[in-house]
């Protein structure tokens, strides 16, 4: 076979589904080409049809669909080939990573037996050989404690967890063609760093091609050489990285890469600003958090006599937040960033601490005294259709909170304030009678931050409420908020992984890591200014959606596992001069330092990161 044959080869593809309201062509006429050793990322947003031609590629297409054309592999056609045939080739040759982990995890089998059966089936290594393979890539994709996480199931696991288990079973057996449909949606920035290397390595050393499905326009500065953007089922451009990023031609390209927060512009030109913040003279914090702790009790296995453990999900954290003040809040999955959010709210348990809400304990306060305070104190979730309830139309679900808080409400005015709340979301009133499935993600995330500010509250928290959208819902919705709140001027904690969309909406940020903060600080200082080595590493490893600024970064590596939270030595994983040597033992707390007027870090030891190496 030449040199030069592609791996995957597309022509001419069309992808059609039969649906009750009529045929939908999602898939219209594609030609897509990957060399060997190249990466190539085909970028666009929810429905545009990206992950159609390679779901059609693996043969799993749903039952509706039928695909057209030709797909080629190694030069041997593969579409619509039985699936016997097509098990010898996929999964090992050719393996795909899906956005959804819960997809591909079977939930009944323990994650080293998944794992152990593609080594199995397609290398047909067996026994202590197939688990060091298992345990290596679990390591790899910087999973805590891997071998303990062998002998878990997939409901034991955090999402993040999930997807990196998947993305080591996907590069197993090293595969000559990788298929990541949005593969680091639900990771860390340091994660997905690390995950993005991971692909790297296996296209440089091994030759593999890579088709990278995403809307993240950082992610595919990152990786990609070549790249097609798809709209409504067609290329509406293509070529190589640099031209579509410099001198993109079609509209809907510079709309994709305009609409990208990114970290290196807080302001975006032509968006909603955020508009500078300073508290009164004299005025008091509407939200004061002091040394709030929550611990969640473990049981230990693999012992005759078991004993419990403490989980420090947060522990020892303290700020305050002013009336038309937005705090970030940022870290890794596990720092504790949503159990902090809902201790504020007095959700989960709470062990210690003080949360002082216009100047009462919300901690001490009485079951009906904490419920008419809950009117002006509102989350809004990662996922809507999780809080959403599906037998309950739009207008149902915004209503919701009047019919608690506000009884006295007849019918008339009530229909009339669901419809003034949509329209401030920017909801058309003619979907108030439809319901969740019928909407997108975005439009049902505006039904969430609608039902959350019915009541115009004086404190929201936004929990991961924007990270699952795409780039263009995703700036609307950052656009919203922050009208939102200069129009209400309440305060809001939004909480999230990604750091460039932090620095857009937050006045302050503070990161947290193991349940305590290492830093906070303004946006502006907290960027240019980093002083703690886990901020720093958590900066570094952001993408830009800059092909040439992205070739020229140097990154600064966590060079070691994430420690254990069960661990009484994991927050001294800065401070290793003040540890004792005992996983039991009560350590020293690192004690906030104010470097400078406002800006605090946590002590920890010198480090150098000159090189873009972090030794931990």
């Amino acid at each position: 076979m030449a040199k030069n044959t592609p791996v995957f080869d597309v022509q001419d593809l069309h992808v059609r589904f039969d649906t009750t309201d009529g045929e939908v062509h999602a898939v219209k006429g594609v030609n897509l080409s990957i060399a060997p050793g190249q990466c190539v990322g085909v970028v666009g947003e929810s429905g545009s049809g990206k992950s159609q031609t390679f779901l059609a590629a693996m043969g799993l297409l749903a039952q509706n669909g039928k695909a057209q054309g030709s797909i080629r592999f190694r030069g041997k056609e593969i579409l619509n080939t039985p699936p016997k045939i097509l098990n010898s080739v996929r999964g090992s040759r050719m393996s795909m990573i899906f956005q959804d982990p819960l997809t591909s995890l079977t939930p009944h089998m323990r994650i080293g037996a998944q794992m152990a059966e593609v080594l199995a089936v397609h290398e047909n290594l067996r026994g202590e050989a197939a688990q060091k393979r298992c345990l290596d890539w679990l390591d790899r994709v910087r999973i805590p404690e891997a071998g303990r996480r062998l002998r878990q199931y997939p409901h034991e696991l955090s999402g993040g967890m999930r997807q990196r288990v998947m993305i080591a079973m996907a590069m197993l057996c090293e595969p000559e063609l990788l298929i990541a449909d949005e593969p680091t949606t639900a990771l860390d920035v340091t994660v997905q760093a690390q995950v993005l290397d991971l692909m790297n390595d296996l296209k440089d050393d091994l030759g593999a091609a890579i088709a990278l499905v995403t809307h993240d326009m950082g992610v595919v500065a990152r990786m990609c050489d070549h790249i097609y953007v798809m709209e409504k089922g067609v290329y509406v451009e293509d070529g190589p990285v640099d031209d579509i990023f410099y001198n993109p031609k079609s509209d809907y390209t510079k709309l994709l890469l305009e609409a990208m927060p990114r970290l290196d512009r807080p302001d975006r030109p032509g968006r909603t600003a955020l508009a500078p913040f300073t508290a009164k003279a004299g005025a008091e914090p509407l939200l004061k958090v002091e040394d709030i702790k929550v611990h969640f009790p473990v049981r230990m296995s693999g012992r005759i006599f078991p004993k419990t453990k403490p989980l420090r999900a947060v522990d020892g954290v303290s700020f305050d937040l002013y009336a038309g003040e937005t705090l970030g809040v940022v870290g890794e999955s596990g720092c504790g960033k949503s159990t902090l959010a809902r201790a504020v709210l007095k959700l989960v348990p709470v062990k210690g601490g003080v949360v002082s809400w216009m100047g009462s304990n919300l901690l001490e306060a009485e079951k009906e005294a904490l419920r008419r305070e809950r009117k002006d104190l509102q989350i809004v979730f990662q996922d809507p259709l999780a809080s959403l309830d599906p037998r309950m139309t739009i207008g149902q679900s915004i209503a919701e909170p009047l019919k608690t808080f506000r009884p006295d409400m007849d019918h008339a005015g009530r229909m009339a304030a669901i419809r003034e709340a949509m329209v401030r979301v920017d909801l058309d009133t003619a979907m108030i009678n439809r319901y969740p499935h019928e909407l997108s993600g975005g439009q049902n995330q505006r039904v969430g931050i609608a039902r959350a500010m019915i009541l115009k509250p004086k404190l929201v928290i936004c929990d991961e409420a924007v990270s699952a959208l795409d780039v263009s819902v995703q700036a609307q919705i950052i656009d919203l908020l922050i009208g939102l709140q200069a129009s209400a001027g309440l305060a809001m904690i939004f909480i999230s992984h990604d750091l460039a969309v932090v620095r857009e909406i937050s006045h302050r940020v503070m990161v947290l890591y193991m349940g305590r903060v290492v830093e906070m600080a303004g946006r502006t200082a907290i960027y240019d200014d980093a002083r703690h080595p886990y901020t720093k590493a958590l900066i570094s490893a952001v993408p830009i959606p800059d092909p040439k600024a992205e070739r020229a970064r140097k990154r600064i590596h966590l060079e070691s596992d994430l420690p254990s939270p069960l661990d009484s030595r994991a927050s001294l994983h800065f401070l290793k001069s003040k540890q004792i040597d005992d996983p039991d033992a009560d350590q020293y707390r690192p004690q906030l330092v104010e470097v400078t007027p406002n800006h605090f870090v946590a002590e920890h030891d010198p480090c150098d990161t000159s090189d873009g190496l972090l030794a931990s």
